[in-house]
């Protein structure tokens, strides 16, 4: 029904937004990328939004990109997920990490989401992996201004080769990507990598 809505912002609030459009304010519950994304008040916000409509009332809830509301839409399908409680995964981790979590079965670190535990994280996975595809990862990097995995193979390679040694999906990528632009050969970028989460 409502894709974005477009106007000034009056109010942040948490993670709340007041957005003001052709005269209405609207009450916005948005992820953490969504409130971090947005000008100050009294210039003019867009977010995509999703109308959530339940027998008690109805409430908006507010994303950064088109990418961040299909994840919410994926998230809510799984059994036992809420709109509060895709909210929450949402804003407990990045995009991009979530669809490579889901992509790979790293349930480990998807139990590390405040709220989400072992059981909720391997359900995610398992209804899930064949609705995300390594596409989205990229998708999603492309969104928030990341490296799209699929696109730098020694990137990908690493980040494998730092799972093998029992390191998280999470902390992987951020160590690869902290030092990708310093490492030549995927052996630098290995090493380099192992370094920094040991530093």
């Amino acid at each position: 029904m409502l894709s974005y809505i477009k106007g000034t912002l009056v109010q942040i609030e948490g993670n709340l937004a007041v957005i003001e459009s052709g005269g209405i304010g609207y009450e916005i519950c948005a992820t953490n990328s969504a409130i971090v994304g947005l000008p100050a008040t009294g210039k003019e916000a867009k977010l995509y939004v999703y109308l959530n409509v339940r027998e008690d009332g109805m409430s908006l809830f507010g994303f950064h990109c088109p990418e961040e509301k299909q994840m919410f839409l994926k998230l809510t399908s799984v059994s036992g997920i809420g709109p509060k409680g895709a909210m929450s995964i949402l804003s407990g981790m990045e995009l991009s990490s979530l669809a490579l979590c889901i992509i790979t079965g790293d349930t480990k670190a998807i139990s590390k989401i405040k709220g989400i535990g072992k059981k909720t994280a391997e359900r995610i996975i398992l209804e899930l992996k064949e609705k995300v595809s390594s596409e989205d990862a990229d998708t999603a990097a492309d969104a928030v201004g990341g490296v799209p995995l699929g696109k730098d193979k020694d990137a990908t390679d690493a980040i494998t080769a730092l799972r093998a040694l029992g390191i998280s999906m999470q902390e992987a990528e951020k160590a690869v990507f902290a030092v990708r632009s310093q490492s030549v050969t995927i052996e630098e970028l290995i090493t380099n990598a192992l370094r920094s989460l040991n530093g």
